[in-house]
Formats: C-alpha cells, sequence, structure tokens
C-alpha cells in the first residue's frame, strides 16, 4: 500500500466517524429514539435525558462517560463489565506508556539510518515509501541501532508485567467486595452436583441425594432440587408461549381498530377456514394448559437425572462444599459452585464425567480443523486481495484498478474489509461448540468460546495474513531458492505494516462509529414498531439490546493488541493507532455501558484471568517475533531476548497460583464476611432455580414443586 492509499484510509475511516458521531448526537434526542439510545436508563427506571444527555453538543455524550466512576459502571452494568474495563484501561497503560519512550526514541533512528539505500530492499509491497522509513525494515544488519529496539522489547515487556499485576489485584478487590456484599445471591447458597451414582435400590432420586449431602453436612444442609430433562414439557410450554403472544397481539388489534381479527386454521394461520383470531388462540390455550400441566408432573416424576442444586443454609456451607473432594472417584459426586439462575444450561447439567471428557476433545478437533480450514482461505485474502496479486490472477481488471481513484478506494479498504467479513461468520459456530462440550453456564460458554476465538484470530488473522501473503507472492524466489523462507517472512512483517495500520483504524473508526451511532438498530426498531409491532412485548423486543457480546468483543480487543505489540518495534508508528483504539473503545462502550447495554448474567470478574492469560500469551508472541527478526537481521547479542520469554512464562505462573483459585472458588474468608445479613428465606433461593417451564406447576409454601 503506498502513502497516498493510506492517508486516504485513515482520513475517510476519520470522517465517517465523525459523521457517524453527529448523526449520533441528532438522533439520541429525537422523540421516540430513546429506547434505542438509553434502554438501560429506561429499564432501570432513570430518566434517559436527566443531565442533558440529549444535548445537542456532540460531545455532551464523551464527557459524561469520562466524569463516570467505576462504582457507576457496577450499579449500571454490574461487575463483569467493570472488569472487561479495567482490561481496556490496562492495555491502554502498557501501549501509552511504552510509547511514550518508543516513538521518539525508535523513530527517528529508523528514519536517519542510511544503511539501505537500494529499491529492492522495500519493505511495503513492493513500494519503499516514507512510511517505511519509520519502520525497522529500514534499519540495516548488525548496526549498533539494533540494540535500541533490543532494549524498546524489554520496556514493552517490563510495562506489561507491572500493569497486569497491579489489574490482577485490582480485580481480585472488585471479586471480593460483590462477593461480600449482604445481598442475597442465590448461587452463593448453592452447589450444582453432576454424577450422582446409580440409585440403591428402594430410594427415589430426591432421597438419595438428601440423605448424602444431609449426613454431610447435617447442620447446614437446606434441601435439594433433582434436575430434570424437560425437553417435552419445554415443547409444550414454548407452544403455550406462542399462543399468549399471538392471543395479546389479536386483542390489540381488535382494541384499536374495533373489528375482530381472523386468520386461517390451517398452516402458520394463513391457509384453511378463516376463523376468528381471539376464539381461535383461547381455545387452543384452554387445550394446552391441561397438556402442560400433565407434562409437568410426568416430568418432575418420571425424568428425573442423576444431577441436582443442593442448597445449604449459609455462604459458608456452599462455598465449602462447591471446592470439596465429596467422592473417592472423580466420576461421581461431582460438586461445583452453582451458576447464576438466568445462566444456567439446563440441558447440559445432566451430562456424564466421561461423556464431557469426550465430547471436549471433539470440539478440540474439530475446532482445530475449524482452524486449519480457515486458514486457506484467509491466507488466499490476504494474497488475493493486494492489487499486485490481484491484477496477476485477474489480468483483464488491470485497466480498471490502474485507475488512480479506484486504486486508491481497493488498496486503502479491499484486503481489510474482506478480512473482518470473513472473521464476522464465525463467533455463532464457536458458542455452538462451546455449548456442545457440555458446559453448565451461559457465562463459561462465553468464556471458552472467547478464547477460541482468540486463538483462531492470532494464528489465522495474524500469522495466516503474514505468511499467506508472502508465500504467494514469493513463490517464484521460494522455488529458486528454498532455505530464503525464513528470511522472506521476517522481511515480510515490516511489509505487512500500514496493512495492519489501516486494519487497527478501521476497526476503530467505523467499528467504533457504528457502534455509538447504533444506525442499524435504530432502522431494525423503527421498522418492527411500525409494520410488526402490536403489543408492548412486542415493541420490547424489538428494542431490548442485550448484552455487550464478551465473547467477541474481547477476542477482537485481543486480535488488536497481539498486532500491536507484535508490531510496536518493528513499526512503532503502530502504537499510537493501539492507544487511539483502545482509548476510543474505552470511551464508546463506556457510554453504551452506562445506557445501553442490559447484562445477561453476571459472573463476578471470572473473564479476567482468561483475559490475563491471553494478555501474556501475545507478549509471548510478540517477544518470539522480536526473537526471529533480529535473528534476520543478524544481530550478534538475538539470543539475549530468550530471558524475557522466560520471564513472561514465569510471570503467568506466578500469577495463576497467587489469584486464581479465587476466581475459581470463593475463599472462605469473603464468604464469612457475608454472614452478617438475616436469615435468607431459601424458599425464595429455591424458586429462583425453577425452570421457567416447571413453574406454572403449584409449588408448597418452602417452594418445593
Amino acid at each position: 500500500m503506498d502513502l497516498s492509499s493510506f492517508i486516504t484510509s485513515l482520513t475517510t475511516s476519520f470522517l465517517i466517524f465523525v459523521l457517524l458521531m453527529l448523526l449520533f448526537t441528532w438522533l439520541s434526542g429525537k422523540p421516540g429514539n430513546e429506547f434505542v439510545y438509553y434502554p438501560n436508563r429506561i429499564l432501570k427506571g432513570l430518566d434517559p435525558i436527566e443531565g442533558g444527555y440529549a444535548s445537542r453538543n456532540p460531545f455532551a455524550w464523551a464527557r459524561e462517560a469520562l466524569s463516570s466512576t467505576e462504582n457507576d459502571i457496577i450499579s449500571m452494568s454490574g461487575i463483569d463489565t467493570a472488569v472487561y474495563f479495567v482490561f481496556l484501561s490496562t492495555v491502554l497503560g502498557i501501549l501509552a506508556l511504552s510509547g511514550v519512550l518508543l516513538l521518539p526514541v525508535l523513530l527517528p533512528l529508523a528514519a536517519t539510518d542510511k544503511s539501505r539505500k537500494t529499491s529492492n530492499q522495500a519493505t511495503s509491497n513492493g513500494a519503499f515509501s516514507n512510511l517505511d522509513k519509520l519502520s525497522m525494515g529500514n534499519v540495516g544488519e548488525k548496526t549498533d541501532r539494533l540494540w535500541a529496539f533490543f532494549a524498546g522489547t524489554y520496556w514493552v515487556s517490563f510495562m506489561a508485567y507491572y500493569f497486569l499485576w497491579k489489574a490482577y489485584k485490582h480485580v481480585s478487590q472488585l471479586r471480593a467486595r460483590a462477593l461480600e456484599s449482604p445481598e442475597v445471591k442465590p448461587e452463593q447458597f448453592a452447589v450444582l452436583v453432576r454424577d450422582a451414582p446409580a440409585l440403591p435400590v428402594g430410594q427415589t432420586r430426591k432421597e438419595q441425594i438428601d440423605s448424602y449431602f444431609r449426613s454431610i453436612y447435617p447442620e447446614t444442609f437446606c434441601r435439594s432440587m433433582v434436575i430434570t430433562n424437560n425437553k417435552k414439557v419445554n415443547e409444550i410450554y414454548e407452544e403455550l408461549k406462542g399462543y399468549k403472544k399471538k392471543l395479546a397481539r389479536a386483542e390489540a388489534v381488535y382494541a384499536v381498530e374495533g373489528t375482530r381479527p381472523t386468520n386461517g386454521s390451517g398452516l402458520l394461520g394463513l391457509l384453511g377456514k378463516r376463523v376468528d383470531s381471539i376464539d381461535y388462540y383461547t381455545g387452543k390455550i384452554d387445550r394446552i394448559i391441561p397438556r402442560l400441566t400433565a407434562a409437568q408432573k410426568a416430568t418432575l416424576r418420571e425424568n428425573q437425572q442423576a444431577a441436582a442444586l443442593v442448597f445449604f443454609t449459609n455462604r459458608m456451607a456452599a462455598a465449602s462444599a462447591a471446592q470439596n473432594l465429596h467422592a473417592r472417584f472423580l466420576d461421581k459426586w461431582t460438586v461445583t459452585d452453582a451458576p447464576e439462575p438466568r445462566q444456567l444450561i439446563w440441558s447440559n447439567l445432566d451430562i456424564r464425567f466421561f461423556e464431557r471428557q469426550v465430547r471436549q476433545i471433539a470440539v478440540y478437533v474439530v475446532v482445530a480443523l475449524t482452524i486449519l480450514f480457515y486458514m486457506v482461505p484467509i491466507a488466499f485474502i490476504s494474497a488475493f486481495t493486494t492489487l499486485a496479486n490481484l491484477k496477476k490472477l485477474l489480468p483483464f481488471l488491470k485497466e480498471v484498478v490502474d485507475q488512480p481513484t479506484i486504486k486508491t478506494i481497493l488498496e486503502a479498504y479491499l484486503p481489510q474489509m474482506a478480512l473482518i467479513v470473513f472473521l464476522a461468520l464465525l463467533p455463532e459456530l464457536l458458542l455452538f461448540l462451546s455449548r456442545s462440550e457440555g458446559i453448565p453456564s451461559q457465562s463459561h460458554v462465553e468464556r471458552a468460546a472467547s478464547g477460541k476465538y482468540f486463538y483462531f484470530s492470532v494464528l489465522n488473522v495474524f500469522i495466516g495474513v503474514t505468511v499467506g501473503g508472502t508465500l504467494f507472492s514469493t513463490l517464484e524466489e521460494i522455488e529458486k531458492d528454498p532455505n530464503s523462507i525464513i528470511n522472506l517472512l521476517a522481511r515480510s512483517l515490516p511489509r505487512n505494516a500500514t496493512y495492519f495500520l489501516t486494519f487497527v483504524a478501521l476497526k476503530f473508526f467505523v467499528g467504533y462509529g457504528l457502534e455509538l451511532s447504533r444506525v442499524v438498530p435504530l432502522v431494525i426498531f423503527h421498522l418492527k414498531t411500525k409494520y410488526m409491532c402490536k403489543t408492548q412485548e412486542e415493541v420490547k423486543e424489538s428494542w431490548f439490546p442485550g448484552d455487550m457480546g464478551y465473547a467477541t468483543k474481547a477476542p477482537t480487543d485481543m486480535l488488536i493488541l497481539t498486532i500491536v505489540l507484535c508490531y510496536s518495534i518493528i513499526a512503532p508508528l503502530i502504537i499510537p493507532f493501539g492507544v487511539v483504539y483502545f482509548a476510543l473503545g474505552w470511551l464508546v462502550l463506556r457510554n453504551q455501558a452506562l445506557k445501553v447495554y442490559v447484562p445477561s448474567y453476571e459472573s463476578y470478574g471470572r473473564m479476567w484471568p482468561h483475559l490475563h492469560s491471553r494478555v501474556v500469551a501475545s507478549l509471548v508472541l510478540f517477544q518470539l517475533t522480536m526473537l526471529g527478526y533480529f535473528g534476520a537481521k543478524k544481530f550478534a547479542y538475538t539470543l539475549i531476548v530468550i530471558p524475557a520469554i522466560i520471564f513472561s512464562l514465569v510471570f503467568a505462573l506466578v500469577c495463576h497460583r497467587k489469584f486464581y483459585r479465587f476466581f475459581q472458588d470463593t475463599a472462605l474468608e469473603v464468604a464469612a464476611r457475608g454472614q452478617n445479613e438475616p436469615a435468607p428465606n431459601m424458599g425464595q433461593i429455591f424458586r429462583c432455580y425453577l425452570p421457567p417451564s416447571l413453574t406454572h406447576e403449584k409449588v408448597d409454601k418452602d417452594g418445593q414443586p
């Protein structure tokens, strides 16, 4: 990519962001749009425009986001969201402090090196541009200037250690403070029990579980809820919900139009004899309710599984039970802490121990194959979407793409947009695969999917784009001299610097511009309310925003961090782009957390250890990259980079040993500090865990179905 294309990409991306920000300022103040721009505040009973939130000042939203505190984030969106902002702040600190030293030192050293003058040392897609002169690719081999780049490698590493350690301590405090709160949280009084052994003769599953836990915890055991196979009752329940929604819709149409609506009695209400909708759906509901009641009784009696939720009278006992070994064999009486009621994946709770292990291995194999499968088209895209290769493969396009305007636009956007679209196809597949492992909670599924997405994006985007593009463009050179492949790959790193610069710029300007403006959700909301929604429930469904989507946001941030770290020494100019990406992300997403997104679960910061370990993984990849690149530069002291890699691995191990266990289990000292509240209503806690499809069944005064 030449300099004009780079500037075109950067300028147009910035102008798009400014346009979208102004659009947000205008649209968010329009009556009727508050449900799209302030749903979180509305659901909490707050005034959406209090304090000038609908001000015409285009920077009013930024001022409020900057003035908000961590406690504001926790009160509006929970601990998990606050922890995500700790991650953004940590990465921002690493990059900003690294850039303070690297930019004024490394850029002049690279720009003033005169040891490489020939045009065959080009570093940016074959064109030796002014941008290339600011990269390490402009520094000659074996020169003393390489010492500065070597010192920069250690500076970035120590900045990462400092900020990550500080952040781990802070997140631990946030988690402890939340778990020590006197507020009654049902999950703190329950444990999830799986892999119950075969039933003894003459005992029901509930009797077996109750007697087992009562014998171990005679003073604190309260009761149990046996997990049931709810597939059939769920189907009937969903059918009932569907007819109730249709009835409410028909009644709403009748109230507005004054005419009783009709529908077909056949397929999808379109075919068959026309009937009165209100009478038809009322009759359907009356016939389904007895079926649902019978199915509920049969499910509770006949479909009991070898799993249960066990409830204790205090937090201390539940926390202790969740981390104790209850049987001699690992595949019997597996006890873990209970997830929140709203994030339980009921269909996964009764999956047996060895089946879970087999599923996990099978999913890992599928993910590995998916990574390999995607690596081919992504490498092809990275090679195919460069103009030079495009003209080689499709020579008939040469006349078109050589037009100055078209060439500039294609070089500025084509490769990056192709890659972004390709990556957008992946998250749902990874969520499905993670759920198939038998994981019991939604937050755990998202953490698992996030990890898969991170390794996928690093292997396929960072490595795939670099290696694939290089191999494709230098195939003839490799055929002549196969031993030159290492040097070619090393030379490809600065060559891809401008590609990744524009990729990062596109992500933060256009991506966060669309995030802030919410143009797509706004259009969908108005189309649905105008043509489809008839009831208040349907209107709410049309604007309900859902959560922030950590399963995709966190891996995307990690990919950007990996790119910026790995190029921070080779092409230091990428550091300001990384700083702007995370600073703008912090600002825009803080606004969204305060006003828009509604958390779907709370795991009290359990995502943090995974974020931490992946930042360290990115750091190690950066150090390995520098080790290889210093070797390609024939730097005599290249091996001194190896201690930095060892430091990173030791740092990760120390952090894991010191902090991780508290994120896996609740520390007993933390559970004990929350014991001073009045005795909880155990019947109410029990009812929180009842599946919706079973709550229509009558319950006794204690909440037992």
